[in-house]
């Protein structure tokens, strides 16, 4: 009895997983399995990167702006999306501790009242 040739060849092989998987996540999504947070409490902003400067030495920069800017919230400097100014993140370094967005003074309590950074109550 001679071999049998092979039904099926290997681009029809790989076009059929390809298609399945497409289907799979296709099902997965329309049966609501596969989960879209909508909670922008734990997503990161973006990743940065600190360039050492020294006065003698150029350093280089793409002169294109990012779409993001920089703000003080509570003595701690925030990063927030140009397009979405509630989308906010307070800067950490590698141990998760914030960023300050002021030079502390010996004497100074080591972070600044919410008070004072508020506007001045009116004194009826």
């Amino acid at each position: 009895m001679p071999e049998q040739e092979a039904q099926y060849t290997v681009r029809s092989l790989i076009l059929t997983a390809v298609v399945s998987i497409v289907v799979t996540v296709l099902v997965l999504e329309a049966s609501g399995r596969i989960d879209h947070s909508d909670n922008k409490d734990h997503v990161p902003v973006g990743t940065f990167e600190a360039i050492h400067v020294n006065p003698d030495q150029p350093f280089r920069m793409s002169h294109k702006a990012s779409e993001l800017h920089a703000t003080c919230e509570n003595g701690y400097l925030a990063i927030a999306a140009d397009v979405d100014p509630s989308f906010r993140g307070i800067l950490v370094d590698h141990k998760n501790r914030g960023v300050r967005c002021y030079r502390p003074s010996p004497t100074a309590p080591s972070v600044p009242d919410a008070t004072e950074s508020a506007e001045p109550a009116d004194n009826e």
